[in-house]
């Protein structure tokens, strides 16, 4: 007999906010199979106030309560059973994220929960991203975002390690990461990789997942250290407007995707790595798998 559900899942990040209503398809004795049905990304960049002021703006809480009120207004449509809204490092930051929170409750009717970097690394953990981790293989799992860096270990499919740093591509842009954070991150990761004969990257976020995309590469298959090598030197060579025309990218990925490839090929030097795995997931399909599971 087959059943179906469906699930909302919004991810407030630094650079983003997203809805992802997912389908989640069930029958007797087979796995379930998740379906995502509409995909919505608002370029509400939350981090660019927050990291320099301390604080979400007005215009910023207007946009966020108009998207939220779009979005609860999608899940109507689309018969969504049950959602979670999740928000990361740029609200944890703010000042006055707490009352950002009541206020856009009240509001939109939407609840939202702020969740710190090791709830938001479990989260994602939830997802098909256990179908990489081999007994016989090391990763050193990679999320970038615009405002944290959320970094695992697994080894024998456990997680060894975890751990959240403030290096965000939202924050480096704006010049707020002093080189103690680097030099942090790399202690991290030289310290928890070095009893490892070999690592392989897995990463995750919107900016490698574009790169991935770009590379043509089959599905599957890892970026190699020097294909995002070479990659980061040829549009670090165009201008910001020069990436938005000649590569076609959205304006708020244009001017983050390279912090960010600097910080996914730091992670692979640091730990030895020499590919990355990119199996193109984030918060928002480990909040509707978490969903799912709470169902269960």
């Amino acid at each position: 007999m087959l059943h179906i559900e469906k699930y909302g899942a919004i991810d407030i990040g630094s650079n983003a906010i997203r809805l992802l209503i997912s389908t989640v398809i069930i029958q007797n004795g087979e796995e379930p199979h998740f379906k995502k049905t509409s995909l919505i990304r608002v370029p509400i960049r939350l981090g660019a106030d927050v990291f320099v002021k301390e604080n979400i703006s007005k215009s910023n809480y207007k946009r966020m309560k108009d998207a939220l009120k779009a979005f609860s207004l999608l899940m109507k449509i689309h018969e969504v059973d049950k959602y979670r809204a999740c928000a990361t490092s740029a609200m944890r930051d703010a000042k006055n994220g707490g009352k950002i929170v009541e206020k856009l409750h009240k509001k939109t009717g939407i609840k939202i929960e702020i969740i710190n970097g090791n709830d938001e690394a479990a989260i994602i953990a939830t997802t098909n991203i256990k179908e990489y981790l081999k007994h016989d293989k090391v990763f050193l799992y990679v999320d970038v975002g615009g405002g944290s860096t959320e970094l695992t270990i697994y080894a024998n499919k456990q997680t060894v390690a975890s751990r959240s740093f403030k290096l965000g591509t939202v924050r480096l842009i704006n010049n707020l990461i002093k080189d103690s954070i680097w030099n942090e991150v790399k202690d991290w990761i030289k310290l928890h990789t070095k009893q490892y004969s070999h690592i392989t990257l897995l990463g995750t976020g919107g900016n490698i997942n574009s790169t991935y995309k770009h590379s043509g590469t089959n599905p599957g298959k890892p970026l190699s250290y020097s294909y995002l090598y070479e990659y980061l030197e040829s549009i670090s060579k165009l201008s910001y407007e020069e990436r938005i025309i000649k590569l076609g990218m959205n304006p708020d990925r244009a001017d983050v995707i390279i912090p960010a490839l600097k910080i996914y090929l730091s992670a692979m030097k640091w730990s030895g790595a020499e590919c990355v795995y990119v199996p193109k997931i984030g918060l928002s399909d480990g909040i509707v798998r978490s969903l799912y599971n709470e169902n269960l």
